[in-house]
């Protein structure tokens, strides 16, 4: 449409209301999704904790002990629980990851999110379904804001779960381990393994959430936008076992670079451990670590979906 000078005509008042009225509309959905996202991270969060933390404990444990103190996973659980107790022993640590896991999960599935829209924002989506490529980006991006909260609680996490296996007791619990890093170093002694958090959180968080939604694809009934609850636990457990297969030996420079005492750099702890056992080195604790993937992610996935169906009979 224009004008008898060849100038385009002005839209209209109701054309520009319209207009506005649409993009406050897309606005909100984008930020109620993200809520729900939010809420939802937090409750597959907690089901993960709960289902996966003494497996996660031996893994951190055969990660950080010298050499020849385990012979294996199952003595560090026959260990562990001469000395601890077995749930007590078991669950060393786990107030640190479940007051931190609520953000924690909560901040990787909003960070997926917003990695999607940004894909349906700068990329062409095809039928409205991503490419495994475009959410494995999304996925690499839910790890960014989250490292700001991962890295600090896995720090204390760590700290808390290898204290027991010396027999001396430094901290008291999570918040004793943050004051006593803090009056040591600072905010940056609390932040360590940062860095390593990040780079193993990123391609982690992107095989992660693909083959998740590789394996949904694959398990959904031709014909049929629903699964099952039980398929979406096996898309769970498989999306945790090809992330701890992919990252695991930046998982243990991770653990060790937040356990050791003085001011370790990541080239040190990488040529510490490499000195120690070569290759191999790097790579204690992956049964456990592994075997915790299945449940502890088949959990999470499971916490997720219920949390966002009782949302959408809730709220619609």
């Amino acid at each position: 449409m224009s004008t008898l000078s060849g100038k385009p005509a002005l839209p209209s008042k109701e054309a520009v209301q319209q207009e506005v009225k649409q993009d406050v509309q897309a606005t909100k959905s984008a930020s109620l999704s993200g809520l729900r996202s939010l809420a939802a991270g937090g409750v597959g969060g907690v089901f993960a904790v709960i289902s996966g933390h003494p497996f996660d404990l031996v893994k951190v444990r055969l990660q950080t002990a010298e050499k020849g103190v385990y012979s294996g996973a199952f003595d560090v659980v026959r260990k562990t629980a001469a000395r601890e107790g077995m749930v007590r022993g078991l669950y060393a640590g786990v107030s640190a990851p479940l007051i931190g896991v609520t953000p924690m999960f909560a901040v990787s599935f909003w960070g997926y999110d917003v990695g999607k829209n940004l894909v349906r924002r700068f990329a062409t989506v095809h039928d409205n379904q991503m490419s495994i490529a475009q959410i494995s980006f999304a996925g690499f991006f839910s790890a960014i804001p989250m490292t700001l909260i991962t890295a600090p609680f896995e720090r204390v996490k760590v700290l808390l779960q290898i204290q027991g296996q010396t027999g001396e007791k430094k901290y008291s619990g999570g918040m004793d381990v943050v004051r006593q890093l803090y009056r040591e170093g600072g905010v940056r002694s609390v932040f360590r393994g940062s860095a390593a958090t990040l780079a193993r959180d990123g391609p982690g968080s992107a095989a992660y959430f693909a083959t998740y939604e590789y394996i949904k694809r694959r398990l959904t009934p031709e014909g049929e936008g629903k699964l099952s609850m039980g398929a979406v636990m096996v898309a769970g457990g498989a999306a945790g076992m090809a992330m701890w297969l992919l990252v695991f030996p930046v998982d243990t420079v991770k653990s060790r670079l937040q356990s050791a005492e003085g001011k370790p750099t990541i080239k040190s702890v990488v040529r510490e451990i490499h000195g120690r056992g070569g290759f191999k080195a790097f790579f204690p604790g992956l049964g456990p670590a592994l075997a915790r993937s299945v449940p502890a992610n088949s959990m999470c996935f499971l916490g997720v979906e219920l949390a966002h169906k009782m949302m959408d009979r809730t709220f619609g």
